[in-house]
């Protein structure tokens, strides 16, 4: 088995666990902060909490080393866009990871919040806070940044040919439609998983499944990696 062989079955792990570890960690998550005491509601289900976030920071790791395993890559068709993209992917993330942490800080505040120690509206203030830190930095790393790097990535593949061209299409379209779902939040007019405006970000969550299995099974086009190997060769 080739060196492209094995980034692509482990590029296309790495897209499922990503995907799997986000919607077990929204599973987990739950509706816990949609509740009128939220506070309260996390306190009770700090466990959850805890689960959701080890979830949610799996998540992230896989998603950030989907962009490393990629580079060596893409670069030998388009350098800039594959650095492009390692540093889009990189900074959805680092935005994944803040809101994922300002779940922990509300925890810790619900948990001093039930005992009463002090005012409780200084913990609601706070808690306030942090769920609007954590609904921004995922709504920017998640959709915003995301739906950037999705659209470099497949831009790549659709140039280079190292996956069938209407796989790279459907990605490319599906990108821009998560990046609409993104603008739309940015502007409050609908989101959550009731907004109709979350079907925008089917068609690349169908897309990415695919790619991976894609991967898995098939692997990179042999006639592009052979050309590669033919240039590295030469050089």
């Amino acid at each position: 088995m080739d060196s492209y062989r094995k980034t692509g079955i482990i590029v296309g792990l790495l897209f499922i666990v990503a995907t799997v570890a986000s919607i077990l960690g929204s599973v987990a998550l739950g509706s816990i902060l949609d509740a009128s005491n939220y506070l309260s509601s996390v306190s009770a289900h700090g466990n959850q909490m805890i689960i959701a976030v080890l979830l949610f920071l799996i998540a992230a790791i896989s998603a950030v080393a989907t962009s490393f395993m990629l580079f060596p890559i893409l670069r030998r068709h388009i350098e800039s866009l594959a650095m492009g993209y390692v540093v889009l992917r990189t900074f959805e993330n680092v935005f994944y990871v803040v809101g994922t942490l300002s779940l922990l800080i509300i925890l810790t505040l619900s948990q001093k919040y039930v005992t009463g120690a002090v005012d409780a509206s200084y913990y609601q203030v706070l808690g306030t806070l942090m769920s609007a830190l954590h609904d921004w930095a995922v709504l920017i790393g998640t959709l915003i940044f995301f739906g950037l790097g999705s659209l470099t990535l497949n831009y790549v593949l659709y140039q280079s040919r190292l996956i069938p061209r209407w796989l790279s299409l459907w990605g490319l379209i599906g990108a821009a439609l998560v990046l609409v779902y993104g603008l739309v939040g940015i502007f409050g007019l609908g989101m959550g998983l009731t907004s109709p405006f979350a079907l925008l970000a089917m068609p690349i969550a169908a897309q990415e499944m695919v790619f991976a299995v894609w991967l898995i099974v098939k692997g990179f086009n042999p006639s592009v990696t052979a050309s590669f190997s033919a240039k590295k060769i030469q050089n």
